[in-house]
């Protein structure tokens, strides 16, 4: 079952993309439709807002639609919404292209995980949830400096033709390769059993994780290059080859947590959200150094995102009877904490507190996240309910 994950991971890979390639050409595109470049970075908080709120309406919507039809689907509204992006003529209709993206990208991935783990056996899906997760962290690698020397080379708008050619090739190959079955039993079971399913300590407590990890992260993440270049002292060429090495590490990470989630998921979930701790710690105190901050954002990176197979992982095993509007809020939770940590980020800046706290703001909220993994740990430990079988 290897071409179908690589399938769902090319198509993972599309949408990742285009969620973070505008930031490379946003300048191009404020000037192309008249506006400033914060207005047109309202581009960015659309492309969130509607994953976070469109993505588990449209899971809902479509629960009873069998998942590779709705996968195709979505690879269809994909393309054509990258087609309309290219074409906009103005501001407000490239913002609804957009959304429109969005939504169906928010939708994805909360299925993309279902039918993963649906492909491989019991001991494998920690590494399936890590191959669909490697999409967005490899789009970062490959996909936005990709568009954005596209874009630069040929105009912004050539970037989203060449998403939607990503896209296209990805549905196509998802069409062909992906099983007719695949994910059938996350048809079943009626939306009062979807709602009740999201009550459970396990899925709560996974939920609030994924939001104060992603505080943390973006709180820092977002304002990373002024960091780079104040703090560290990097020449402003120098910091694309750091963020490089950022998402190498992240890559990494990502394969790493997922091997983990299938030996020892709550243990390692735990281990990862306290290293995340400590690297924030060492991002503080190294920051002034050029040679040891390289080192530590790669350690950095790859802590961060080696929690994501894990987290998401448990949710999906506490969902097996109901997985669609479980599935859908992880990446609502994503885009919640990241929102917030860069407005608290912001906070900081603007109350004087410079670049070098942030990594002490991410540091706060990971000693959160580590406390509520291990009470949500130690309450499922004194429990004797076991996580439920998936829908027949």
């Amino acid at each position: 079952m290897f071409l179908p994950l690589i399938a769902l991971f090319l198509a993972a890979f599309a949408f990742g993309t285009a969620e973070f390639v505008i930031a490379g050409v946003l300048p191009e595109v404020a000037t192309g439709l008249g506006v400033t470049i914060p207005v047109a970075g309202y581009l960015i908080t659309g492309y969130a807002i509607g994953i976070a709120i469109g993505g588990p309406l449209l899971a809902v919507a479509t629960k009873k639609i069998a998942r590779k039809p709705l996968i195709l689907a979505l690879g269809i509204v994909f393309t054509l919404g990258q087609i309309l992006c290219a074409l906009a003529p103005s501001f407000e209709l490239l913002m609804a292209a957009r959304v429109i993206v969005s939504f169906a990208h928010g939708t994805y991935f909360g299925i993309a995980a279902i039918v993963a783990v649906s492909l491989v056996p019991k001991d494998k899906r920690g590494f399936a949830v890590a191959l669909i997760l490697s999409g967005l962290t490899v789009s970062n690698i490959l996909g936005v400096p990709g568009g954005t020397a596209i874009g630069n080379a040929l105009g912004w708008r050539a970037t989203f033709w060449a998403v939607g050619a990503l896209g296209l090739v990805a549905t196509l190959i998802t069409a062909v390769a992906l099983p007719r079955t695949a994910g059938a039993s996350a048809t079943t079971g009626s939306f009062r059993r979807e709602v009740k399913a999201l009550w459970r300590q396990q899925i709560v407590t996974s939920l609030i994780i994924v939001i104060l990890v992603m505080i943390g992260q973006y709180s820092l993440f977002t304002y990373i290059a002024p960091l780079l270049r104040e703090v560290t002292g990097l020449d402003v060429n120098t910091v694309p080859w750091i963020l490089l090495l950022y998402g190498v590490g992240s890559t990494i990470g990502v394969f790493i947590g997922g091997r983990l989630a299938d030996w020892k998921l709550m243990p390692s979930l735990i281990t990862i959200l306290a290293l995340q701790v400590v690297a924030f710690t060492a991002l503080h105190l190294v920051s002034p150094y050029p040679l040891a901050m390289a080192v530590t954002v790669v350690l950095w990176g790859g802590v961060n995102f080696a929690f994501g197979s894990p987290v998401q992982s448990r949710i999906l095993a506490w969902a097996g009877d109901a997985p669609n509007l479980a599935s859908s809020l992880i990446p609502t939770g994503f885009n919640i904490g990241i929102a917030i940590g860069a407005v608290l980020g912001a906070a900081a800046l603007e109350n004087g507190y410079g670049y070098r706290a942030l990594p002490l703001l991410g540091a706060g909220a990971l000693v959160l996240a580590t406390l509520v993994a291990i009470t949500s740990h130690w309450l499922e430990l004194r429990s004797t309910v076991q996580a439920p079988q998936p829908a027949e």
